[in-house]
């Protein structure tokens, strides 16, 4: 079968924010290969050890130190506590990115600091209006993903990996659900994998009903113009709507994706889905940004111009969004409102490096959640309370 390669983020993984990685994939856009599936054991998600996050487990890894220091304009600090919710009404089932350090064509189920470290980036925060489901899947390795890249041969096994994610679902519908509406969430591969649900077990089919929203980041999908839909979902377009799309590949204002770019690229006429997360929650363009203090397998903090102490940092006012558009791509710009004469820091990380080099075809795909995670996470939260109503009203 036909796959698209998904580059992503790994990055992400790590987030790597904005230091130099090793070679990837050359960095370059996934490319078409074709794979033949193996045979491969199904896996037991009614297991627990089969999920990164669930609420059945005893310290998942979502049972995690989220606080953040505030740095404004001026320098000055206050901390901001995470408190996860008590009795959340509703669900999020999140499938993560390329981030598996494994050696293998498809990952091991077993979690390594990788995953641990996503799941922190990218998840957890959620967790401030919904309980978190979190599975493990074999999902296609960073290493397979340069194999694909510079030879374009592979021997991962799609089918496998989907069968994980759609076999998680079906136990989390099955066991855990009991009526509750659901948000969908994922990056990279893991909105992919997201968006493969949607197209061939989702939608038509009685889970819909309980789709509050779906957050399906860095991997773009298309409307149809015929039917203004994206994976079969209309695109959100305020904070009160259900049922609806949310995704964006971010890059920075003054550099716009190139025609080689991705991320954010039309197909076949039809354009990219570019939604502002800040649009639909009032935020007037301002990203509520967490960005992490200490990158995986670096040494050093990053630099945000204070010292913090805390695993995530926030900078109110410095960062804004907006959709843009040319003749190829869709994308969310991110303005940096810089002012050298205050002692907080004048950029962000999140680009690519590689060779020294900033790629910067990869936009900021790396921090596309981190970016906007404040924002997202009050959007669940205005989602699941407008599903809610409606559930009350029928």
């Amino acid at each position: 079968m036909l796959r698209k390669l998904i580059i992503g983020a790994a990055a992400l993984a790590i987030s790597a924010c904005g230091n130099e990685v090793p070679p990837v994939a050359d960095q370059v856009p996934p490319a078409t290969v074709e794979t033949e599936s193996t045979t491969y054991s199904r896996n037991d998600y009614a297991d627990l050890a089969n999920w990164l996050c669930h609420p059945g487990k005893k310290d998942d890894a979502c049972s995690i130190d989220l606080t953040a220091t505030e740095i404004a304009a001026d320098g000055s600090t206050r901390t901001l506590p995470f408190t996860p919710a008590a009795e959340p009404a509703f669900d999020c089932f999140y499938i993560y990115p390329t981030v598996s350090f494994d050696v293998t064509p498809n990952s091991d189920m077993i979690a390594g600091p990788e995953e641990l470290s996503v799941i922190a980036n990218q998840f957890a925060r959620y967790g401030e209006t919904c309980r978190l489901f979190a599975p493990m899947y074999r999902q296609t390795t960073l290493l397979e993903l340069q194999k694909q890249m510079t030879t374009g041969q592979t021997t991962a096994d799609d089918a496998m990996r989907y069968a994980d994610v759609i076999d998680s679902w079906n136990d989390y519908l099955a066991n855990e659900n009991d009526g509750r509406g659901v948000v969908l969430i994922g990056h990279s591969q893991g909105a992919s994998m997201i968006y493969q649900m949607l197209e061939n077990d989702i939608v038509g089919s009685a889970a819909q009903d309980k789709l509050i929203a779906v957050h399906a980041i860095g991997y773009e999908t298309v409307i149809d113009p015929e039917t203004d839909l994206a994976s079969g979902l209309p695109v959100c377009t305020s904070g009160s709507q259900v049922g609806c799309l949310v995704s964006f590949a971010s890059f920075r204002e003054p550099t716009p994706p190139s025609v080689e770019s991705f991320f954010g690229k039309s197909q076949d006429g039809k354009r990219a889905v570019c939604t502002n997360p800040t649009r639909l929650n009032n935020d007037n363009g301002d990203l509520k940004a967490f960005m992490p203090r200490q990158s995986l397998g670096r040494l050093k903090p990053n630099d945000y111009g204070v010292a913090v102490d805390t695993p995530f940092v926030s900078l109110p006012g410095l960062l804004t969004a907006a959709c843009q558009s040319n003749e190829t791509h869709d994308w969310l710009a991110v303005s940096i409102h810089a002012d050298p004469a205050d002692s907080r820091a004048d950029d962000i990380p999140g680009d690519l490096v590689f060779d020294g080099k900033v790629v910067a075809d990869w936009g900021l795909h790396l921090v596309d959640m981190n970016l906007a995670m404040g924002n997202l996470v009050e959007l669940a939260k205005l989602e699941g309370q407008a599903w809610s109503d409606n559930q009350g009203a029928e």
